[in-house]
């Protein structure tokens, strides 16, 4: 059996050898198809990459711990002074940190309604006491003057957000000239560029204006103002004051990984459900978010698996043309062999060999050459780069190819199951010829 197939190997490449040209056009069918489907896809990975990691820097890896009132409006009330105290707490902060080793970052803030004024200009901003990692949390970059820093803690420093600024300072530079916020003087030592608002994605994020936003360090918050915030409601003889005691607004957690952010934010539920009696916060997950990397990766999947079927199939279709036409030159050979004692089952084997040889050469030296992938597409950028930089649009300066390991297996399944399903036409063909016409084919 194992001499019977080494022999009907020998044969096939005998028989190819004859036709080394053709031989070699049919191979190189399948050896672009290959290519082209580990480059294609390799491309696309390094795509799809990029466009992970911008859907990540939206927050998709990002877990939204908030502050809510409590349903019940009795919920956490002092009945006597009329003082509600719900919210996050600095303690749940710590607890969230200590205890979830999946956490690479938790950032927290406290944010309230303030106005800032200058002489008799006014600007109703947000407060936000805030840490160092706000700003790169939030994107924020710096117009003038610098950020909070860890020395900033505790003293009354503050960095506007760019439509604040405008309003204090239409046509000055703000950077160390003094404000009230409140009723306390602090030191304008930074301003942000302009951001755009943040759109509300679902239920996942609200829409976020950051333009009126003002940062003080969050222990400098806690100091001057407290944790208890008095509003006055009503008019007249009617007024009344109504306090709010609470600790946080909100705690921001990062992970490193998106498949973590839903076990993560499961255990950050836990955890405060132990801690609170009543709920008075909201753990958010940016769903959409994580729909929508799922829905990017997937589409490029199938496009990918297309462009990989469309490739192969037409080197498919080449190497079928030309078995066909070697069964038509050899119908004396067939005749011969068929006289000889070969059954149908011999000439079938022997033509599916040839077309599997030529599909497998094909197809390993499309992987070789597919493997190459990265180093001939930076090569090839170095060179169009040195002749202009304007030739390629910018994200081609930054794509980096990505091989993945199904892809190479694939592509050598599909060019073997061509050879296959191609080649079993032509050997039929061979194997079914009358033996007493194919001796009289000259």
């Amino acid at each position: 059996m194992k001499s019977s197939f080494l022999q009907t190997v020998r044969l096939s490449l005998n028989s190819l050898l004859v036709q080394k040209m053709r031989a070699a056009l049919a191979a190189l069918g399948i050896f672009i198809g290959t290519t082209t489907v580990i480059w294609l896809v390799a491309m696309g990975e390094g795509v799809s990459y990029q466009a992970q990691q911008q859907i990540k820097e939206l927050g998709a890896t990002n877990i939204i711990i908030r502050t809510k009132q409590p349903n019940s409006a009795s919920d956490g009330q002092d009945a006597s002074s009329r003082i509600k105290i719900y919210g996050l707490l600095r303690d749940d902060y710590r607890r969230i940190v200590e205890n979830i080793p999946s956490i690479r970052r938790a950032v927290p803030m406290r944010e309230l309604r303030f106005e800032l004024r200058l002489g008799n200009r006014t600007a109703d901003a947000k407060l936000v006491g805030c840490v160092e990692e706000h700003l790169e949390l939030n994107r924020l970059e710096i117009a003038r003057g610098r950020w909070l820093t860890p020395r900033d803690r505790g003293k009354k420093v503050v960095v506007l957000a760019h439509d604040a600024a405008k309003r204090l300072f239409p046509f000055e530079d703000p950077i160390g000239r003094t404000i009230w916020v409140g009723s306390e003087f602090y030191v304008v030592i930074g301003q942000t560029k302009p951001r755009m608002a943040s759109a509300a994605i679902g239920g996942s994020f609200d829409a976020r204006d950051y333009n009126m936003d003002a940062y003080i360090p969050l222990k400098t918050l806690r100091q001057r103002v407290g944790d208890l915030v008095m509003k006055r409601v009503g008019g007249g003889q009617g007024m009344d004051f109504i306090g709010e005691t609470v600790e946080l607004s909100q705690i921001t957690v990062s992970v490193d990984n998106i498949d973590d952010v839903d076990e993560t934010a499961t255990i950050i539920e836990t955890l405060l459900k132990k801690y609170h009696e009543k709920q008075d916060y909201a753990v958010v997950v940016p769903k959409e978010l994580l729909r929508q990397a799922e829905r990017t990766r997937a589409m490029f999947n199938v496009l990918l698996v297309v462009i990989a079927g469309i490739s192969l199939l037409v080197g498919g279709i080449g190497i079928m043309n030309i078995m066909l036409a070697t069964v038509t030159e050899r119908t004396r050979e067939i005749g011969i062999r068929r006289a000889l004692g070969a059954t149908r089952q011999h000439i079938i084997q022997q033509f599916l060999t040839e077309t599997v040889v030529l599909t497998a050469s094909g197809g390993l030296l499309g992987v070789l050459f597919g493997l190459l992938c990265g180093p001939l597409f930076r090569g090839l950028r170095s060179v169009v780069t040195m002749m202009s930089t304007d030739l390629l649009p910018p994200i081609v300066y930054t794509l980096e190819p990505r091989i993945a390991p199904w892809s190479v297996v694939l592509s050598l399944i599909i060019s073997l199951s061509v050879g296959i399903v191609f080649g079993i036409y032509p050997a039929r063909q061979a194997a079914y010829m009358d033996p007493i016409e194919a001796l009289r084919h000259e």
